[in-house]
């Protein structure tokens, strides 16, 4: 089997290519990586340099794997940043998908895909309507939320228009080793691991601190879409969440609670968002059914290899 992951050296992608290895044992990996990702050389993946926007590039790699499985995961990922640069985001997460579903449907066997989308879809929803499910309203927020609405619905039109077998998964937030920066928990580590080594004064930079959202290890996340690919039918869609909702505070006080500092926390209008969802919390009853899938690794130890990893790179 031929499997092929867009955004393989990215946070989840190199999560999925770990867990792929050890679970699919005898598959035939490839990844996609963008221009300045090049230096990747995971030997367990076959990496393809590719501009996902480019369609004739997307095509004719595609043609040259035959993959039988496709994890969609490359996307511009950052709400914060969206608001920044929204035609930028838009862009690239839907014309990416386009190219790789236009590329599946010239195949003679057309491989199954799995679209990764965002639980910033739902937006804001009522404390009566929580936790959301799947067939709860749409109501992104930000652009980068518009865009994963454009990506998920993009699919099921694929699935329904040309029978292309693609599933839908709608992770929740999600964290872990070797996030990269700007997202609240990794934002967080980085500060404390500064602080630690003496680079930073002991003074932490916060936003909005009593939003809560619902954080699942991107290792149990990785782990949710493999039994997704395996077991879940075409045109099919998945919240991946662990059901629980921390508010970012807490976050902060589990993180500042396993440093010896003595740390002060200064909140920043900037770091604010231009609109926050004050609670986010999901319901992943639809894929424990499917499959029996439940996070496996508790939002403490998260959090610590999250600090760990940033402590490891500020040395």
């Amino acid at each position: 089997m031929r499997i092929l992951i867009t955004g393989v050296s990215g946070f989840v992608g190199r999560h999925l290519l770990s867990h792929l290895s050890e679970q699919q044992v005898g598959c035939e990996i490839h990844g996609t990586v963008i221009a300045n990702e090049a230096h990747f050389g995971d030997t367990r993946v076959i990496k393809h340099i590719v501009d996902l926007k480019d369609t004739v590039a997307v095509a004719e790699i595609v043609d040259r794997i035959q993959p039988d499985q496709v994890y969609h995961l490359a996307a511009m990922s950052s709400p914060r940043r969206s608001f920044e640069i929204p035609w930028e985001t838009l862009e690239n997460n839907i014309r990416a998908q386009l190219n790789i579903f236009l590329a599946c449907l010239r195949l003679k066997a057309r491989p199954k895909v799995l679209v990764v989308t965002s639980a910033e879809i739902y937006g804001p929803v009522k404390a009566d309507q929580l936790p959301v499910r799947e067939d709860s309203a749409l109501c992104p927020t930000n652009p980068y939320g518009v865009s994963k609405v454009a990506q998920d619905m993009l699919a099921l039109q694929y699935y329904m228009s040309h029978h292309l077998p693609t599933v839908r998964v709608r992770p929740f937030n999600h964290i872990g080793p070797g996030q990269s920066e700007g997202f609240v928990a990794t934002d967080f580590a980085k500060q404390i691991a500064r602080i630690e080594a003496g680079f930073q004064e002991p003074i932490i930079e916060v936003g909005n601190l009593s939003a809560e959202r619902d954080f699942t290890d991107v290792r149990d996340v990785v782990r949710a879409y493999r039994l997704i690919m395996e077991n879940g039918m075409a045109g099919s869609v998945f919240n991946v969440a662990s059901g629980q909702a921390y508010s970012i505070h807490n976050l902060l006080e589990i993180l500042l609670g396993y440093s010896s500092s003595k740390i002060k926390v200064h909140q920043e209008a900037a770091r604010m968002m231009p609109i926050d969802v004050p609670v986010v919390r999901g319901d992943a009853t639809r894929l424990n059914e499917l499959t029996g899938w439940k996070p496996q690794i508790s939002f403490e130890t998260s959090l610590l290899d999250v600090l760990n990893d940033w402590r490891q790179r500020t040395k």
